[in-house]
């Protein structure tokens, strides 16, 4: 299959305008494949040669102007055209084959009802998997699909569908849409409808989450309407479709898809278990974010793929702004998760050999394969905290005039990079464009650190910075009280690099917080005194974002070598059990359990380390026994569960039903609980079997794929190995399932022998299933606890395999870089 190259778009972008398509789906075929016809009215600018994308299971005719085309031409997903200028009409008939990839047309049948569910994915190439199209998304059209469905099911689209007969439905026709937001989500769905300012609003599940997602609709659809409220204040261009779906669909591979009018949703957002609230937090925001999508990314669209951080930067930094201004009341302070969490999925990522600029110019983005590749901890959290950070430079005020003017002069058409940066300088007197290029340009985290001067009552404050941007931040001054208490005594806004040092007045303060309040992008330091007050008092600083600033340092101090994985788990000890903010508990207990547990300390020092997360996680259960503290306590109960070094107090839990003083087990504390038994070799296949009996929905199904392939036997580790590799029957999600218990720490000599098997495994699985499964496969599945010199150098000896496709090198070269940190820091 040959990719499209930006070349190759721009070529075809100058000789085609499209106008309209009508695309004919039938879904009564059987349960592999389903029929798909596309008839394309289009203008050729002038005579020339050109291609249409498909990539059928059999292409059975082609017709262009009602001539029959060769369509034994086709060369992979390209059918050749020779045009004269002017008007033309393209048809092709194909039969089309169904994804259990999550990419194209994804068909799943539920394990509980067996109810069969068809949904599609069609970002970056794979709406050609269902139709075809001139697939890139500077090529705007109108979209009018009609879908032929088996009976009792209904058919959901971009826009309203009405059902017509003989189980075929229409889609009122869209406004120009891209290809790649073409949706369909067709099934036996449990609908909940209702009408907000004038337009149909939706929320659709399985039938087998029904009651799950009654019992969520108030919230979804409150947060839905707020947010929609909010965008309306901001925005000029009101909503620009005529209704507003959000489907939970299954084994979907991203968080959500913000096709327009038709927003799909990983469908474990309808929660069958207890969960914290800042899980209900995240969905809040995932719903802000998709909406955020309907003005940037579908109203106005990118030119080409290098400028995907318009469309995702923009979506992230509405996300949390937004239902941080319009769910105060259910979500007080958003910013606090994405410091903790979000953030530093942005700082990783721009510390591995893959980094790139936020906006990579375009000749890094040469192809969609090369595209593919963006969408990372850079496109998401650095580039939504550099946009945080243009607001504080620029100010709410002139950034949101600016983004209505971008919406006013590019909408239902496509904008870059360059078009952004002139409609923010046209609400400003700001030079934009040189912060663009300070920040948009370049790669790499900053560092920040303060540095004092002075005596008496007269104190200078200087930053030193290492590193290229500027930056605007608040610098917290804190006096320790009598008591212990870290006081502040103000918040002086600075500008990095200072034109002259920050004058204090006063004892010298014991604490200073640089980025207080977490406005830039910026790794922090401190000064030697402020290094001790923080570490030492910081459970004693009363404002929770600025907690959350101060633990994001340490993390990086650990992950630079400045400070000991043991330290930081004796600093957590000591402050964590008096943690009120739960995005804190959740994140530090995060790291310390996957990162430094699990691959920051020697394996002789695992014990320990675990023993110090029990330790944590058992005050905090002592803490929380009088229910006043729901979330921390299930957050309390898993740190538990995954730290547990011996079976018997989570097996008496498993066999009670229940933890002493509560909470009842739900299934995915069961599921829990069993795969850390499996790996402590504390159960066995009947048990497992009796479990997935108990709880035969598709989470159950997961959850015994987990289980089988965590259980330390090496029939099991054969098995296990043998479903991910050697056959392709395993969906996207029981793949990602087995291959989450195969690795484990704990097993490490059981499983070395599969570490240098598993390069050429995945090389052949990603070429078999593509990117998806590729991705999948370099995440979950590669071998993370070979944490020794030979298991580098084994994994980068494969880097310059020329088999590899691009996904599953840059998941490779990601991993090694992790590996080859986690060697470091154990070495340091």
């Amino acid at each position: 299959m040959s990719v499209l190259t930006r070349d190759e778009a721009q070529t075809r972008a100058q000789l085609l305008d499209v106008h309209h398509y009508r695309v004919d789906l039938d879904l009564t075929t059987g349960d592999e494949t389903f029929q798909s016809r596309s008839v394309i009215r289009f203008t050729a600018r002038a005579a020339g040669d050109t291609f249409v994308e498909l990539k059928p299971e059999t292409l059975h005719s082609a017709l262009l102007d009602d001539e029959p085309l060769d369509i034994t031409a086709r060369d992979g997903n390209r059918l050749p055209l020779r045009l004269t200028e002017g008007d033309h009409t393209l048809r092709i008939s194909t039969t089309m084959r169904y994804s259990r990839t999550g990419e194209g047309m994804h068909r799943f049948t539920d394990p509980t009802d067996g109810e069969s569910y068809v949904y599609t994915q069609l970002f970056m190439e794979d709406v050609q998997r269902v139709f075809a199209a001139f697939d890139q998304p500077d090529l705007k059209a109108v979209f009018e699909l009609s879908v032929t469905a088996p009976e009792g099911w209904t058919v959901l689209s971009n826009g309203i569908t009405e059902q017509q007969h003989d189980g075929r439905w229409q889609a009122a026709p869209t406004p120009l849409l891209s290809t790649y937001f073409v949706c369909v989500a067709a099934g036996p769905w449990h609908t909940i409808r209702t009408e907000h300012a004038g337009l149909p609003f939706g929320i659709h599940c399985r039938r087998s989450l029904a009651a799950h997602l009654d019992a969520d609709a108030d919230e979804i659809l409150a947060v839905t309407k707020a947010c929609y409220d909010r965008y309306h204040e901001k925005f000029d261009e009101p909503y620009p479709f005529d209704s507003y779906d959000q489907a939970f669909v299954p084994e979907f591979n991203a968080g959500a898809m913000e096709n327009p009018g038709l927003v799909t949703f990983r469908d474990e957002f309808v929660f069958r278990s207890a969960v914290t609230v800042t899980e209900r937090q995240t969905r809040a925001m995932v719903v802000a974010h998709e909406m955020a999508h309907m003005w940037f990314g579908d109203l106005v669209t990118l030119r080409w793929w290098d400028d995907i951080w318009l469309n995702e930067s923009f979506a992230e930094y509405m996300g949390y702004q937004t239902v941080n201004e319009a769910c105060s009341d259910l979500f007080p302070d958003t910013w606090i998760d994405f410091g903790v969490t979000r953030k530093a999925w942005g700082y990783e990522a721009d510390q591995r050999p893959s980094t790139h600029p936020v906006a990579p110019d375009p000749e890094a983005v040469p192809d969609t394969a090369s595209a593919l590749l963006n969408f990372d901890g850079i496109s998401y959290a650095k580039g939504a905290s550099a946009l945080r950070q243009l607001v504080a430079w620029l100010g709410e005020k002139d950034f949101l005039a600016g983004i209505n003017i971008h919406f006013k002069r590019h909408k239902f058409g496509n904008a870059t990079l360059a078009d952004f940066i002139d409609n923010l300088a046209a609400a400003t007197d700001r030079d934009v464009h040189a912060w663009a290029e300070q920040w948009l340009r370049t790669t790499g985290v900053d560092t920040l650190t303060p540095r004092l001067d002075g005596e008496g009552s007269q104190w200078r404050l200087h930053v030193d910075r290492d590193g290229s941007r500027p930056h605007r931040i608040q610098a917290g001054i804190y006096d320790r009280r009598p008591d212990g208490e870290l006081a502040l005594r103000e918040r002086r806004e600075l500008d990095v690099p200072q034109e002259a040092p920050a004058e204090l007045t006063g004892p010298r303060p014991d604490l200073v917080v640089l980025n207080d309040g977490d406005l830039t992008y910026t790794k922090l330091r401190f000064d030697e005194v402020s290094e001790e007050s923080a570490l030492r008092g910081l459970s004693r600083i009363p404002d929770a974002l600025t907690r959350a600033v101060v633990w994001n340092a340490m993390r990086d101090m650990v992950r630079d070598g400045d400070l000991a994985p043991a330290d930081y788990l004796e600093f957590a000890l000591a402050h964590l059990p008096e943690e009120t903010e739960l995005a804190l508990v959740q994140g530090v207990l995060g790291f310390a359990r996957t990162q430094i547990a699990d691959r920051y300390v020697a394996e002789d020092e695992r014990p320990a380390a675990l023993a110090a997360i029990g330790e944590i996680a058992r005050a905090l259960l002592r803490r929380t026994e009088d229910g006043e503290a729901p979330g921390l306590r299930l957050t309390a109960v898993r740190a538990c569960i995954d730290s547990a070094t011996t079976p018997d107090k989570i097996a008496s839990w498993l066999d009670e039903g229940t933890v002493h003083g509560g909470p009842e087990l739900d299934p995915e504390l069961r599921w829990r609980i069993l795969a850390r038994l499996a790996v402590l070799g504390a159960t066995d296949e009947t048990v497992i079997a009796a479990e997935r009996e108990r709880d035969p929905s598709a989470t159950g199904q997961e959850g015994a794929a987990r289980c089988r392939a965590s259980l330390p036997t090496p029939e099991a580790k054969a098995a296990a190995w043998s479903s991910l590799f050697d056959s392709d029957d395993l969906s996207n999600y029981l793949f990602t399932a087995t291959a989450q218990g195969f690795w484990q720490p704990e097993q490490a000599e059981l499983v070395r022998e599969y570490v240098p098997r598993f390069y050429e495994a995945a090389v052949a699985l990603g070429d078999r299933r593509g990117p998806a499964m590729a991705e999948a496969a370099g995440r979950y599945a590669f071998p993370a606890y070979a944490i020794d010199a030979e298991s580098l150098a084994l994994g980068r000896s494969h880097l310059a395999d020329d088999a590899m496709i691009p996904a599953l090198h840059r998941k490779l070269v990601d991993q090694l870089d992790d590996l080859n940190r986690a060697l470091r820091i154990r070495t340091t």
